[in-house]
């Protein structure tokens, strides 16, 4: 018998109903800046032919479910054998100290923290991770622990490969994903940074004056007359201050309501602040200044 088995054609998978079918149907998976960033890392690792038989896996619904926890995703996806495989996509979550500074940089800044608390994903938040010296990406394969029962020996293999790209779907949907994939959970993510911005005191932090945190006083500045030649300098890069000014357009009508805690009234059996959201949406419908600029 001539040739290797590497010449032998792909046997053909066990077709499914019901599995995760990836929305995109062809192209690149991936919509969003910080999915094709996950993405990219897994294009890394070079293996082009495993990877386009993984996308075809994941738009025909051979992924039939998974699961993300911190540092992994776990996942079954049926091949050409009976038994599903089973996969897994292992990450390291950063530690505790790590996610305080993080923290403490986006609850600095109000365009991160409004828009994280509006359910949105700003784009610098990527520079605010590698800042504190925790790269919110995996950089490289290096990164990722990639593990699957099928007799492949590559990695990735077609079956990693789909549920990475079902995977980058699904951070489509929820941006908050990638953050509990690394440690972060979007609910205890949002308490913190409203804890933050209440003045409540991290771990570690001496209350200050007013009720803030004394980590969060910058009292460390310079007096006046060294630093004269800087004074009138922007704080922000002016990318950043495009950004702000940008703010109002995008912010959501309700993004008063979202960033703070739902107050402890209810009304006819609501929250107050369910019952007051549709208002803030009609306020902005009849504001003539809320529409885009010409």
């Amino acid at each position: 018998m001539s040739g290797s088995w590497a010449d032998w054609p792909p046997a053909r998978p066990i077709r499914v109903d019901g599995g995760i079918k990836a929305r995109s149907k062809r192209g690149a998976i991936g919509e969003q800046w910080w999915s094709r960033r996950f993405i990219s890392v897994l294009e890394s690792y070079g293996m082009s032919g495993r990877l386009a038989r993984g996308r075809s896996y994941a738009r025909a619904g051979q992924v039939l479910d998974f699961e993300l926890s911190q540092g992994k995703v776990t996942a079954r996806v049926q091949g050409s054998r009976v038994r599903p495989y089973q996969v897994r996509i292992g990450v390291l979550p950063l530690t505790t100290a790590q996610w305080r500074r993080v923290l403490q940089q986006l609850a600095s800044q109000a365009l991160f923290r409004a828009k994280l608390l509006a359910g949105e994903m700003p784009h610098e938040i990527e520079e605010v991770f590698g800042e504190c010296g925790t790269p919110l990406f995996p950089r490289s394969a290096a990164d990722l622990d990639m593990h699957c029962s099928c007799p492949d020996w590559g990695v990735p293999c077609k079956h990693l490969a789909a549920v990475c790209y079902v995977l980058a779907e699904e951070f489509d949907r929820d941006p908050f994903g990638m953050l509990a994939w690394r440690g972060q959970g979007r609910d205890e993510l949002l308490a913190a940074l409203r804890r933050i911005q209440g003045g409540a005191p991290e771990a570690g932090g001496a209350p200050g004056p007013a009720g803030t945190s004394r980590a969060a006083l910058d009292v460390s500045a310079p007096p006046l007359e060294e630093c004269l030649d800087g004074f009138w300098s922007p704080g922000l890069s002016p990318a950043r201050l495009r950004a702000l000014a940008t703010l109002r357009d995008a912010a959501a009508p309700d993004l008063l309501l979202r960033m703070f805690a739902p107050p402890p009234v209810q009304v006819r059996g609501k929250d107050l602040a369910d019952v007051l959201a549709p208002a803030y949406q009609q306020l902005a419908a009849d504001d003539p200044g809320s529409g885009e600029l010409a």
